[in-house]
């Protein structure tokens, strides 16, 4: 989310009706998440201004471990040089640090394909824009989703029940502190993450949702003290509730 409201933002000053802007004090601390999106603080840093150049060899995008030669235009300016300045600046304070951890393995060669192309300069904002648009949409969509033998039929199905909240066994990359709370795409992929954690003996699905639409799972070492909620579903693993009375 992080990512893409900070591609969105660049999108814009890279097209801004004053010209492709720079933030030349980019750093994490210049922005602020306001109602889901991205917003920087302080524009007095921001510039309009491209370097002029007479020749190619004018234009050398330079950072503490990377260079990176550009083109002098006709009009003597060094191309794309304030929307190439922003990108690599996302790259190096952003996306190294967000984009390889909390995705389904199923979309991580696509966000490394992001990483690498923004690391090297080799995609504009455009196509930087392009390629999380993609992500999202496999994301939301479940498209990303390989076939798989269906395994929500191990389960039994409660509705209007979930478990007593409480500290359980932990996982990456989860919504709580206290436990294992993911997002998922439908049951049947909960079920399939159930399968995958050794400790996972039930999993209980309510009506919060993540920004993007998909619901919260919260997965479950055991599944006593079942407490009613009409606007919950909790699944048993049939081989955890064999011998016991539901």
């Amino acid at each position: 989310q992080i990512c893409l409201s900070l591609v969105k933002l660049l999108f814009y000053l890279a097209h801004s009706p004053l010209g492709s802007i720079a933030l030349l004090d980019f750093q994490p601390r210049q922005f602020v998440m306001v109602d889901g999106n991205l917003k920087v603080t302080d524009m007095d840093d921001a510039s309009t201004e491209e370097l002029s150049c007479k020749e190619d060899n004018d234009c050398t995008l330079e950072f503490p471990t990377k260079s990176f030669p550009l083109k002098c235009s006709v009009v003597g300016k060094c191309e794309g040089i304030n929307e190439k300045k922003n990108l690599f600046n996302a790259y190096r304070y952003f996306f190294t640090y967000l984009l390889p951890h909390s995705a389904p393995p199923a979309l991580r060669p696509l966000l490394s394909d992001i990483l690498n192309a923004t690391g090297d300069l080799r995609y504009g904002i455009n196509e930087t824009l392009r390629a999380f648009e993609k992500v999202l949409h496999l994301y939301k969509s479940g498209l990303y989703l390989q076939k798989r033998p269906l395994l929500l039929k191990d389960y039994i199905s409660l509705k209007g029940f979930r478990t007593v909240e409480g500290e359980d066994y932990k996982c990456w990359p989860s919504y709580s502190h206290l436990g294992c709370l993911l997002s998922i795409h439908s049951p049947e992929e909960a079920a399939a993450i159930c399968n995958s954690q050794l400790q996972c003996q039930s999993f209980i699905i309510t009506q919060h949702r993540t920004w993007t639409g998909r619901p919260l799972a919260s997965f479950q070492s055991s599944w006593t003290d079942l407490i009613p909620d009409t606007n919950a579903v909790v699944y048993i693993k049939r081989s955890a509730s064999s011998g016991e009375r539901l």
